[in-house]
Order: structure tokens, then sequence, then C-alpha cells
């Protein structure tokens, strides 16, 4: 998908939402189309797992789960906890909570590989800055590299803990381990679309 496409599919879940289509919370995404689809393109392939949190309806595209399917979830009410097995993508909406989930998938493959000599598959975990500062997270991180895991974590960083600058809350410098990392400023509100939605 491109970046546009990807723009119009947020626009397209916010009008729902604003009509009170969609009787649960969503989660947009505005502002890193660029930065995914560099990570994806160049780190992502169809056999990868993929795991990431509340806000995942673009890596649910990105990794090849049709828009039409994505978009039915939604309705469905399930925005903030996409799954498709399909396609081994996963999200959650607990903080932190993908990580061992994640890293169990990861461990698996690698007794799996041992036994093929295949080392070609990973498992790719994307959080925000507030979720990677989380202690299961950190736990999680320091197991995988201690046993040298196939699994990449990627640091979507808009500098927000919720509705909280991230640097303020955790205080600074902000440090995270051996991870892909990036900055963008969210187009976005946390949840919804900035104003109260009646069911």
């Amino acid at each position: 998908m491109t970046a546009e496409e990807l723009l119009a599919f947020e626009e397209d879940i916010a009008r729902e939402f604003e009509a009170g289509h969609i009787h649960a919370p969503v989660h947009l995404s505005g502002g890193n189309e660029a930065q995914l689809l560099d990570y994806f393109t160049l780190n992502v392939r169809p056999h990868d797992w993929i795991f990431t949190s509340w806000r995942s309806h673009y890596h649910a595209l990105l990794h090849g789960v049709p828009p039409a399917q994505v978009k039915q979830a939604i309705m469905d009410g399930r925005s903030i906890s996409l799954c498709f097995p399909e396609y081994r993508m996963f999200s959650s909406g607990i903080v932190g909570g993908i990580a061992p989930i994640a890293l169990g998938v990861a461990q698996s493959l690698q007794w799996r590989e041992r036994d093929t000599h295949n080392h070609k598959t990973t498992v790719h975990v994307f959080l925000g800055d507030m979720s990677a500062k989380a202690g299961i997270v950190w736990e999680c991180m320091n197991y995988a590299a201690g046993h040298q895991l196939p699994i990449r974590w990627v640091v979507e960083d808009n500098g927000m803990s919720i509705c909280s600058p991230t640097l303020e809350t955790w205080g600074g410098p902000l440090f995270y381990p051996d991870v892909h990392r990036y900055s963008y400023k969210m187009d976005r509100p946390h949840v919804g679309v900035g104003r109260w939605i009646k069911f």
C-alpha cells in the first residue's frame, strides 16, 4: 500500500467512528506512514510474524491483510485487538502485553529452526515509546538478546505516553536497548477522533 492509501483507510475509519458505527475505541494512525513503509519494505517478509499494540491498522494492512477484512474487524469492535492468525499478525490493547507472546513465538521459531536449519523467519514487535518502557517489555528484550532469538523490536516514538510527554513522565534521557527506533509526530488524538461520540 502507499502512504496515500493508508491515510485514506484511516479517514474512512474516522468517518465511520464519527457516525457512531463503531461501538468500541479506535486508535488511528497518522504521521508515520513513510517510516512504516520503509521498515516493511526493507525488513518484513510475508512469512514473518507481526506483533503490535492497539494502534495496529497500518501494520495489518502492510503485512498483507486485505483492507476489507481489516475494516470489518474494526467495525466489529476489534480495532485495539486486531488478530489475523492466517497472516501471522497479532495485536493487543494491553500495554506491553504483546511482548511475551511475541517472545514465545520467537523462542518456538528458534527451536524449530535448529531442527530444520532454516533461519529465515523473524518476529517483528512494534511498540510505542511508553510501552517500550514497561517492565515486562524490558524483561522480554533482555531474554531475547540473551538467547539470540529471531526477534526485532521496533519503537515507534511519538514522544507521548498516552497524553503525557514521555520524557517528562519517565525522566530523561530516554534510553532503549538495541532496537530499531524512529520518531514521528502524531497527526491524530491518542484515541478516537478528538470529540465525544455517542453510540
